[in-house]
């Protein structure tokens, strides 16, 4: 398939519902509304509203089944990377080639900005519309779910350790619990979620529950490799942080090498994972093997 096209078809799905759901831009580019759409529309991939749609489609929905999870989910995304982005965080003042929010906006409004995007995604779940759409049972699980994953229990806790680790010595438990928090656990939501609101059976759900586990590793040790191997123009961010900054990664714990190895072992996981599901589940194959082989 060709899976560019594939992307970008899906990305336009979910930024024409981003942009209708977001508060419109006013005539002024500095007001609240501007920061909201500032990062969201900052040219992300959508990875995690593309897989809940791609897990709604497995278990034989349609992706605009999924439409407002989608929209969630990358409001949460985007929130975690505006605070993420902050001087108090991660101190980063590029993201996706572009000034980070608080440069442009300021630090109380990026950090009100990311509030407003996190609320807005429950918001969005909660809706009349959501009512309507889903069974309410699925709905209460999936938003139990998504909030766990985005709470303190899942990104938050990520975060959490992984600030809290730098320049610290870390062993493999605890390297795998911040990648577990603050990746993986929004991308086992996008996936368990999207296939429970398209009415996929408990074994579905499950299997990409747990798909989502190794595709969070894989997703986050590429990340890691590209601050070392990769280039600052391709990733639209600066390079070799991690390492100036003391994170505890699986590239600092392991070293490249091996990191690359965990990083295969656990993409094999997931495409195992999906085997039994055969033709149903080539998709899905593909943004994993695209996940893992990423530039940026």
């Amino acid at each position: 398939m060709d899976l560019g096209s594939y992307f970008q078809q899906r990305r336009a799905l979910v930024d024409k519902a981003l942009d209708d759901i977001l508060p419109k831009a006013d005539n002024d580019p500095l007001s609240f509304n501007a920061a909201m759409r500032y990062s969201i529309f900052a040219g992300g991939k959508r990875v995690r509203p593309i897989l809940a749609m791609e897990a709604a489609e497995l278990v034989g929905g349609k992706a605009s089944d999924v439409i407002l999870l989608a929209v969630a989910l990358e409001c949460i995304h985007t929130y975690s990377l505006i605070h993420d982005d902050l001087p108090a965080m991660d101190d980063d003042d590029q993201r996706r080639g572009k000034p980070t929010l608080h440069k442009v906006f300021g630090e109380a409004v990026a950090i009100l900005a990311g509030d407003a995007l996190l609320t807005l995604a429950f918001d969005v779940m909660s809706s009349p519309e959501a009512i309507r759409v889903y069974r309410p049972e699925r709905l209460l699980k999936a938003l139990n779910l998504l909030s766990s994953a985005a709470g303190w229990q899942g990104l938050i806790r990520g975060q959490f350790l992984d600030i809290s680790m730098e320049g610290k010595t870390a062993d493999e438990t605890t390297v795998t619990q911040i990648v577990a928090g603050k990746t993986g656990a929004l991308l086992k939501a996008s996936l368990s979620c999207g296939a429970l609101l398209a009415g996929g059976s408990p074994k579905e759900v499950r299997l990409l529950s747990s798909l989502g586990d190794n595709l969070g590793m894989v997703f986050q040790i590429k990340d890691d490799l590209l601050d070392i191997e990769g280039n600052s123009k391709e990733l639209g961010k600066a390079v070799r942080k991690d390492q100036n900054k003391g994170k505890v990664t699986f590239p600092a714990l392991l070293g490249v090498d091996d990191a690359k190895d965990r990083m295969r072992h656990h993409l094999k996981c997931a495409l195992d994972t999906l085997e039994p599901l055969g033709e149903r589940a080539l998709t899905l194959a593909a943004i994993c093997r695209y996940v893992g082989n990423r530039i940026n």
